[in-house]
C-alpha cells in the first residue's frame, strides 16, 4: 500500500494517521486488459485509485460508437464517484487498457473521513479540483486547437501511450476519426 501513499502525497500530502486510515479502507483488485470494470447504468459506490496500468472512461454515442472521455495511467485517481455516478448510478463506463491493479474503496466510508477528518477532507477537494481542472482544459483545448496542436499536448500528458492504447480510443479522445489521428501521426512536423 506505499503505492497508495504515494499517490495520496502526489495529491495532498496527509499526516501519517490520516493517510493510514485511509489506506484501511482500500482493498487492492485486479482488472484484466480490455475488461470493462465499471459500466454506465450499474451501480457504482466506490472510490478508485490506479495503482498500476492504463484504463480510460467512455460512452457511446448516439450512433454507438465509443468515445473516449478521459484516460487515466498509474498513480492516479479516476474521477472523483461524486463525478461519475448520480444517485450511485454510473454515468460513464470504465476499461482496462492494460491490466490493471486498483485500489478501491467504498465512497460512503470515505466521504465520512472526510466529514471526520480537516486534512482529508482537504485531500478530497483537491482531487476534485484536479478532476475539475483536467476536464475543462480539455474542453477548452478541443474549442480552441487544431486537431494536430491537441495531439501534440495528448503526448505531452500521456507520453508512450500511442504504443500501448487503441488509436481509434486515442482519436475519440482528441475528437477527430481515426483516419485522421493516422495522418496526423505519418505527418511528424
Amino acid at each position: 500500500m506505499s503505492t497508495i501513499k504515494s499517490i495520496i502525497d502526489s495529491i495532498y500530502p496527509l499526516g501519517s494517521k490520516s493517510s493510514q486510515e485511509v489506506i484501511d479502507i482500500i482493498s487492492e483488485i485486479q482488472i484484466e486488459k480490455g475488461s470493462k470494470f465499471i459500466e454506465r447504468g450499474s451501480r457504482d459506490q466506490s472510490e478508485y485509485f490506479l495503482i498500476d496500468g492504463i484504463c480510460r472512461s467512455f460512452l457511446l454515442n448516439p450512433d454507438g460508437e465509443e468515445v473516449t472521455i478521459a484516460f487515466y495511467d498509474k498513480g492516479t485517481i479516476l474521477s472523483p464517484n461524486v463525478i461519475r455516478t448520480q444517485e450511485g448510478i454510473s454515468l460513464v463506463n470504465f476499461e482496462a487498457l492494460t491490466d490493471v491493479t486498483l485500489g478501491e474503496m467504498d465512497a460512503e466510508l470515505f466521504l465520512n473521513l472526510m466529514i471526520q477528518n480537516e486534512e482529508t477532507r482537504a485531500f478530497g477537494n483537491a482531487v476534485l479540483r484536479i478532476e475539475l481542472v483536467k476536464k475543462v482544459q480539455k474542453e477548452i483545448n478541443m474549442a480552441s486547437l487544431n486537431a494536430k496542436e491537441r495531439l501534440n499536448i495528448f503526448r505531452e500528458e500521456y507520453p508512450g501511450f500511442e504504443n500501448f492504447v487503441p488509436h481509434p480510443a486515442i482519436a475519440s479522445f482528441l475528437g477527430i476519426t481515426n483516419v485522421s489521428l493516422s495522418r496526423l501521426r505519418k505527418d511528424r512536423s
